[in-house]
């Protein structure tokens, strides 16, 4: 199945077609957040859907999700998902040793716009990269020093452009899992701080 087809979601009873359904992205992110999650980390979830990994997460380190769709915090909330609705990390304090996301990652023009809130898990932009773009661009506030990013990218968006966004706010990035899904290869990515670069 496509790692975004905006499929509906039951969660513990509740079932909205506004929230984004668990597909083979959020599986390979999670595979990639319990290998490289510590039950000492401070973790920050942004886009956290209908809180399949945040729930799994809270089980072994304190977790925090946020969404901007209101039925997905329910969604969320429902499994026990400590939840703030907001754009991104916006009124998030305090400082996380793990930052995810599972962006909106698709190329989306005008015309192919769904205009709901399921929307807001899909529409990455023309290019596909415009809310990772953001996300990236002010991850910093709420990242610990030595704290490390773990971010779903598509080859749809242009894994090479994604890497590039990082680069130029100063994180060294890594792959750390990839999965051939249909017509599209998923990533997920390590970011972490590139301390020589901030020393100079």
């Amino acid at each position: 199945m496509h790692g975004k087809d905006g499929s509906g979601n039951r969660v513990d009873g509740y079932r909205c077609e506004q929230v984004y359904s668990p597909e083979q992205d959020t599986y390979l992110l999670l595979e990639a957040v319990l290998h490289e999650l510590s039950c000492a980390d401070r973790v920050l979830e942004v886009g956290c859907g209908s809180g399949e990994i945040a729930a799994r997460i809270a089980e072994i380190a304190p977790v925090i999700a946020t969404d901007i769709n209101p039925h997905a915090v329910i969604a969320a909330a429902m499994r026990g998902v400590e939840v703030v609705r907001t754009d991104l990390y916006a009124g998030i304090c305090g400082e996380f040793d793990l930052v995810l996301f599972n962006p909106p990652y698709l190329p989306t023009c005008e015309e192919d716009r769904l205009n709901d809130w399921l929307e807001y898990a899909l529409d990455g932009g023309e290019s596909g990269r415009e809310v990772i773009a953001r996300f990236i661009a002010g991850v910093d506030r709420v990242l610990a020093p030595r704290g490390r990013i773990l971010l779903l990218a598509s080859s749809l968006t242009g894994l090479e452009e994604v890497q590039h966004i990082f680069a130029g706010h100063g994180f060294l990035v890594f792959i750390v899992a990839a999965r051939q899904v249909e017509d599209e290869t998923l990533y997920v990515l390590r970011g972490t701080r590139d301390l020589c670069r901030c020393r100079a």
